[in-house]
């Protein structure tokens, strides 16, 4: 396959990685406190042309790669594959899959004795869905490593009180760890992009919620829709803070830390219930 049936596609949102050095350290971010890669699988969503693909398979690595593209598929094939058998390529869209198609064998042969990470330079328009994806299979993941737009990498570990902070904030600091690595130039991309990137790294430690994920989901995004009116307005549509007595409704949503989200859906949930008792 030549050069020019390997151009990068602007709608599949495709900018490969080139540089060398920022390779090797995306895979030292990975392999950081990893003794035996032979109990480890990685899923690489969007691998491209194999650049970090290679690096892993080279540390000793199991890796399943996600590629919707398939002149990728077929250059992996050809390429790739051919020197690391072991290299299993799934000619898929990851956000249309279901958790157990990601999954699939890789957890089924000894779900109790292998960690699973997730990694991946992400294309920037479908940064977020993949995000909230991911978050739903964390608590069959050990970490996720993703390139990511420097902005969004700021949001996901916004503090609050911070024009940042919003609904990725929250969901993701209440779901996981994330760590921002470091950054990466547009250069170190072809073709290079009009913004920064950042390196950053969800460790999936957490326990579970207090609360389901679909009722935080609600509270959260139904709170900074109206991020700029107190969180008595922002919630009116849901709550009346009259039955919550214990929560602060005069300030805005960027004032609540995550936990108070998750005390706050608890709340709700245990509100409902005893509602549906009375009837």
């Amino acid at each position: 396959m030549n050069t020019h049936e390997l151009a990068p596609k602007k709608s599949l949102g495709q900018h490969f990685l080139h540089d060398q050095n920022v390779i090797q350290r995306i895979a030292d971010g990975i392999t950081a406190g990893i003794e035996d890669p032979a109990r480890d699988v990685l899923f690489e969503i969007g691998p491209g042309t194999g650049a970090l693909t290679s690096e892993l398979l080279e540390r000793g690595f199991r890796v399943h790669a996600f590629e919707i593209d398939q002149r990728m598929i077929a250059h992996l094939e050809g390429t790739l594959q051919k020197q690391y058998p072991e290299l299993v390529l799934h000619h898929a869209d990851f956000l249309r899959l279901k958790s157990e198609e990601i999954l699939g064998d890789s957890v089924s042969e000894s779900a109790d004795r292998i960690n699973l990470h997730l990694v991946g330079n992400l294309p920037y328009y479908a940064t977020s869905q993949i995000l909230f994806k991911v978050l739903e299979l964390r608590f069959r993941l050990t970490s996720a490593t993703f390139m990511i737009q420097k902005e969004v990498a700021e949001r996901i570990v916004a503090s609050p009180r911070t024009k940042e902070y919003g609904i990725l904030s929250v969901q993701t600091q209440l779901m996981s760890r994330p760590v921002i690595l470091f950054d990466v130039k547009p250069g170190s991309f072809t073709p290079p992009p009009k913004v920064m990137s950042s390196v950053i790294q969800l460790t999936f430690n957490h326990p579970p919620l207090s609360c389901s994920d679909a009722t935080l989901k609600t509270i959260v995004r139904t709170a900074f829709q109206q991020r700029r009116k107190k969180l008595s307005n922002a919630l009116k549509t849901l709550i009346s803070p009259t039955e919550f007595p214990a929560f602060d409704f005069t300030l805005r949503p960027e004032a609540w830390e995550p936990r108070m989200y998750e005390r706050m859906a608890e709340a709700y949930e245990q509100n409902v219930k005893s509602s549906s008792n009375r009837m």
